[in-house]
């Protein structure tokens, strides 16, 4: 039936049927975003039909969209953020730098400057990912955060051999170190930055599953690390006066951001491989379908996950009596992919009807 009516504007409807599984969690998001869009307080969810008669489709479908605009927008700020903030890291580490003539102050400066390199490779990844699709990508641009990472990674993995490299030769050709307090001041300034902008991404990372984020937060707490070594390093030469400290601490930084360049490229890898959703995330999946077998007389098989940056997607097959209607097991079906939506807080599931006891493939079919 319509989810609207004839009755007057501001009154409430006496019987107003139960608004239907599909149009649910567009009603949900409706209520929620009413006050950002219309300017005044939502209606009680028991005159939310009135409220969707009087807004229409086309304003839920606004509601959503701007929803998704402002996400988008929220993370390029981020991103933008980010920049900021590796710029300025920069500028006080390479002051470090030139005023002690310290290597262990210069490796932390080239992975600063890596960090900025990463977050404007990142920033076009979101810009990029967030195109919708089109003929030559029917499934979005969603990847192209994954590409993001693996620029990171690699990025990460040159700086590390980099600074290696530094390090060596002043083993070889040592240099003294000059001034190191005021190097010492620039560089707790910079690792106090870091630290709060690196926390920051990675929450935004998780709350909005930006691989883009996630990966760009992890950099820069890798920097807030390795600062935090110089600085213990650099304190140790003040306080002791021994000079191969300086770039032993170069060395053991070099390597400790290969570690991390290897893990960000795996991940990277890993995404690109379509692997399957987190654990946790799978457990959702099946128990939404094992309460919906159970209370719908249908069987779920074949269940296979994975996601494409921030999108999740599943793919399964429902088997259902073979007497009911066509008409009946899409509905079915239409339920199961809003339940796995909401489940699983957003998700692009496709399901597959066949009739139960039919044995069920999956893979590539070759005729």
């Amino acid at each position: 039936p319509s989810i609207c009516s004839s009755q007057p504007k501001n009154s409430a409807p006496t019987t107003a049927p139960a608004i239907a599984m599909t149009q649910r969690p567009m009603v949900k998001t409706f209520l929620k975003h009413y006050p950002e869009i219309y300017g005044v307080s939502a209606p009680r969810y028991r005159f939310a039909r009135l409220s969707l008669c009087n807004a229409g489709v086309k304003g839920m479908k606004t509601v959503a969209n701007s929803v998704e605009n402002n996400e988008q927008k929220l993370l390029e700020r981020f991103m933008w953020l980010s920049i900021a903030a590796a710029v300025l890291t920069i500028v006080l580490k390479v002051t470090a730098a030139w005023v002690t003539g310290s290597v262990g102050f210069l490796s932390d400066a080239i992975e600063s400057g890596i960090n900025l390199i990463a977050a404007a490779v990142g920033l076009w990844a979101l810009k990029l990912s967030a195109k919708p699709a089109d003929a030559n990508h029917h499934f979005g641009h969603a990847r192209a955060e994954y590409f993001s990472a693996q620029v990171e990674g690699s990025l990460i993995l040159l700086a590390s051999v980099a600074i290696i490299y530094t390090a060596v030769d002043r083993l070889i050709n040592p240099v003294p170190v000059e001034q190191l307090g005021i190097g010492l001041a620039f560089s707790v300034a910079a690792m106090v930055l870091n630290g709060a902008v690196g926390v920051l991404l990675i929450r935004a990372g998780k709350k909005y599953r930006s691989t883009t984020l996630d990966a760009d937060g992890h950099h820069v707490l890798t920097d807030v690390w390795t600062t935090v070594g110089v600085i213990v390093g650099m304190a140790l030469v003040w306080l002791t006066g021994w000079q191969p400290l300086d770039p032993i601490v170069a060395l053991i930084v070099g390597a400790n951001i290969m570690f991390t360049g290897y893990k960000l490229l795996k991940g990277a890898i890993q995404g690109l491989l379509a692997e399957s959703l987190p654990k946790e995330e799978n457990q959702i999946v099946y128990a939404y379908l094992d309460e919906y077998a159970a209370a719908n007389g249908v069987e779920f098989t074949s269940v296979r996950t994975t996601a494409a940056g921030r999108e999740r997607m599943v793919n399964l097959v429902m088997q259902v009596p073979g007497d009911w209607t066509v008409a009946r097991a899409h509905d079915r079906a239409d339920e199961v992919e809003v339940g796995v939506a909401e489940a699983l807080g957003g998700a692009e599931t496709i399901v597959h009807v066949e009739p139960l006891g039919h044995p069920t493939r999956t893979g590539p079919m070759t005729v």
